[in-house]
This record gives C-alpha cells, sequence and structure tokens, in this order.
C-alpha cells in the first residue's frame, strides 16, 4: 500500500502539479489580442512572445537535460522559480507598456522586448526544465505501464489550456482597468505555489540506483551515436506530427468559423482540447499493450492522413463545410489531428526508452523536444504564410451578428502541405525507427 501511495504522491501528483501549471502557456490566444491593445502594438509583433516560449521550452530541454538528469530536485526548483518570474515579469511589463501608451499614445519597444524576454526567454527556460523533470521519475515509479504514467502527465499539459482558459478569462472581466497585467501577477503567484510543491514532492523511488562509473559518465549525445539512424527517424517523426498539428491547430478557430460554425466556436475549442490531452494519454496508455511502441506512431499518423486526405478528396474545407457530411469530415479532421498531435508528445520518451534503454533518458528526450522549438518556430508560420498568399478572404458570420474574413482556399491548401509532411513521417517511421531493439537493461 505504501508503494501504491508514493507512486502518487511522489510521481504522478507532482507531475500534473508542474504539467498543469506551465501547460498554460497555450492559453496565449485568450490574451494575446488584450496584451497587444494595451500596450500599443499589433496582434502579429505580440504573437513573437509565444513562438519565442515554445522556442526556448525545447532549446532549453536539450540543453538543460543533463541537470535534470543529474538532479530533478534542482531542475524542479529552477522550473518553478523561472515560470513564475518569467510570467510575472510579462505583468510588470504589459503594466509599464500600458502607461508609456496611455502617457505618449506610442507603443514601448522596451515593455515589448521585455515581453519577449519574459514570457519567451525566461519562461521558455521555466517550460523546458518543468517539462522534462517528472517524465524519467513517472517512468521509474511505473515500470510496468509507463506509457500511462508520461501520458497521465503530459495530458495534464494539454488539459492545461482547459482548465485555465476560463479562469483567465473570469480575471480579466472581472480585475476591471489594467486586468491583463494584474491577472499575470495573480497568476505567477498561484503557479509558483503549485510547481514549488511539486517539486518538493518529486522524488525517484529508494530502490533505484543510477549506472555507476563509466555508464553513469556517459554522454546523452555518446548513446545517441550508437543508434544514430534511429534517433534521426524519432527527431523528423516528432518535428513533423508537431510542426502539422500546430499548422492545423493554429488555424482552428478560423477553420470552424469558415465552415458556419462561429456560433460554436468555444464549445469546439474546448472538445479539441479534450481530444488533444485524451490522445496523450490515450495513446501512451494503449502503447503500453503492444510489443513495439513505434507502432502507435504509425496509427496516429495513417489516422491522421487518412482523415486529411478525406477533406482533401471533399473539399471540406473550400466548400466551406456546406453539407452535414462535409462538416463532420472537417470536424473530425481537427479531432484526430489534435489527438495526434498530443500524443507524439507522450509517446516519445517511452519511445526513446525501448531503444536506448533509461540511462540518460532525460538528457536524450531533451535533445530531442529541440523538434518541438524548431516545429514552434516554422508550424504557424507555415500555415500563416499560405493563408496569406493563396485564395481570398471572404466574409462569413462571426456567430454574434457580426461578420468576420475567412480564407476557406488558403485553409485547404494547408492540408496538401501537412498530407505530404505525414506520409513522410510515416516512411520515418517505418523505415528509420523500425521495431524495439532490446536495451542493455533487458527492457
Amino acid at each position: 500500500m505504501k508503494n501504491i501511495q508514493n507512486k502518487w504522491i511522489r510521481a504522478a501528483i507532482p507531475a500534473l502539479l508542474l504539467h498543469c501549471s506551465i501547460g498554460t502557456v497555450y492559453c496565449w490566444s485568450i490574451f494575446s489580442q488584450e496584451i497587444a491593445n494595451y500596450i500599443g502594438f499589433s496582434k502579429s509583433a505580440t504573437e513573437w512572445a509565444f513562438s519565442f516560449a515554445i522556442f526556448f521550452l525545447g532549446m532549453s530541454a536539450a540543453f538543460l537535460g543533463n541537470v535534470v538528469e543529474k538532479n530533478i530536485h534542482r531542475s524542479s526548483l529552477i522550473a518553478a522559480i523561472c515560470f513564475a518570474a518569467g510570467m510575472a515579469g510579462t505583468g510588470f511589463f504589459i503594466w509599464y507598456g500600458g502607461k508609456q501608451f496611455a502617457t505618449t499614445g506610442h507603443g514601448s519597444v522596451l515593455a515589448l522586448i521585455g515581453i519577449y524576454i519574459c514570457y519567451g526567454f525566461i519562461m521558455g527556460i521555466g517550460l523546458g526544465t518543468g517539462y522534462l523533470s517528472p517524465v524519467k521519475t513517472l517512468m521509474l515509479w511505473f515500470q510496468d505501464r509507463k506509457g500511462l504514467a508520461t501520458g497521465l502527465a503530459v495530458a495534464g499539459f494539454g488539459a492545461a489550456k482547459a482548465i485555465a482558459s476560463p479562469i483567465m478569462q473570469a480575471l480579466l472581466d472581472s480585475l476591471g482597468e489594467g486586468g491583463i497585467y494584474k491577472m499575470f501577477l495573480i497568476l505567477a503567484c498561484v503557479y509558483f505555489v503549485m510547481m514549488f510543491t511539486g517539486h518538493l514532492l518529486l522524488a525517484k523511488p529508494a530502490d533505484w540506483h543510477e549506472p555507476a562509473s563509466q555508464e553513469k559518465g556517459a554522454r546523452a549525445i555518446d548513446v545517441i551515436k550508437t543508434k544514430p539512424v534511429v534517433f534521426a527517424g524519432i527527431w523528423l517523426m516528432f518535428y513533423i506530427n508537431i510542426t502539422c498539428g500546430l499548422a492545423l491547430i493554429s488555424q482552428e478557430k478560423m477553420i470552424i468559423k469558415c465552415i458556419g460554425l462561429a456560433g460554436m466556436a468555444g464549445v469546439l475549442s474546448s472538445i479539441t482540447a479534450v481530444f488533444n490531452a485524451g490522445g496523450r494519454l490515450g495513446f501512451s496508455a494503449w502503447a503500453d499493450t503492444m510489443k513495439d511502441r513505434n507502432t502507435v506512431y504509425k496509427i496516429m499518423i495513417i489516422l491522421s492522413i487518412v482523415a486529411t486526405g478525406l477533406v482533401i478528396a471533399t473539399r471540406g474545407i473550400a466548400n466551406m463545410g456546406q453539407s452535414t457530411p462535409l462538416l463532420i469530415l472537417v470536424l473530425i479532421l481537427l479531432f484526430v489531428v489534435n489527438a495526434g498531435y498530443g500524443g507524439g508528445f507522450s509517446n516519445v520518451p517511452t519511445l526513446l526508452s525501448d531503444h536506448y534503454g533509461m540511462q540518460n533518458i532525460s538528457a536524450i528526450h531533451g535533445i530531442t523536444l529541440s523538434a518541438w522549438a524548431i516545429a514552434g518556430l516554422t508550424g504557424n508560420q507555415m500555415a500563416s504564410f499560405i493563408v496569406g498568399h493563396v485564395g481570398n478572404m471572404v466574409e462569413v458570420s462571426d456567430g454574434h451578428g457580426g461578420v468576420t474574413l475567412v480564407n476557406p482556399v488558403g485553409y485547404q491548401t494547408v492540408l496538401y502541405v501537412t498530407i505530404v509532411l505525414y506520409a513522410i513521417a510515416l516512411l520515418c517511421s517505418f523505415f528509420l525507427v523500425g521495431g524495439k531493439k532490446k536495451t542493455k537493461e533487458g527492457k
């Protein structure tokens, strides 16, 4: 009973506290326009703060993976401090930018750069270290259900948006003038308490001993070099899955409006968030029953190719969902891509452990997350470029008695690119990653 209790107190609960906090980075769309309006800059200018946050998440995970490997208490404390400090700093620079804009009528470049540094760089470090810190610990506590354990934590990261979005919106509505910066300061305190509690609780099993001497001193990059083709395949497969996911998810709200469901945009966004979180937990738990965890990637990618291909064949978005079957196909596409996007995150650490063992897994996982960093800069921008240069804007109802501009041909064209990328990812899964290889640990 004590062992079961410790699994939850020392691994699962602290992992959820950490991931449910840092996962709120995906709430950016809730308040990005508010920030832009308050400090006097365009939304496109402030959007870079989110891109930088995802970039530094991946890069800090890649470069600080060894810190996590050596001491999860140090890394989880770094995560709590950096995430909370970055959020508080963002609130401060929003306040400063709003003050300057109200006084001069012009946006303050210093405030914008401060937001980039705080939300992008400082929070990014907290994101990367916080994301990595509980993963190996979970796999050690749940040896027989590694996928379920990592999926539970990563699902917390995905579900954070669904949980925090209404809370943030309520704060914005109730805090009055300057509510946007007040919200950041309040949440900085809340998330620091949550993450610090997770930091205090997080611990590896008492009977786990890191490999000694020469093997313990091996660098993650040296371990990767033992199977460089496999790692390249996992990295590319992971990168493409994130890029395609972000390309579609970044346009999700406008696609929903484009097919005539603007009035249900909020509800449907919550449903897609559930599929995102469900994919993280469901696909990883399912992978525990498979001899080869790479099989679950094949399944996720094939489902994404089929769903994308059906919408391409029927021109479901370009035809603006003119019939119920077309509407259903487009919604299925959004649900499937969200689930596969989430599942890609939760399955990568266990897939890596199948090929490289548990030794240095935090550092190897961190290097793999550099794919997330690069995809964070390319996925959204690729979709935005296509939508901005292909097709024409047309007016549709915004669901509130007004109109909004959408580009049905542009959104449809994004699918032509993503289906090709998904096909490449599938080839990587079959021919580069291959089947499970027995590790030195015999697992």
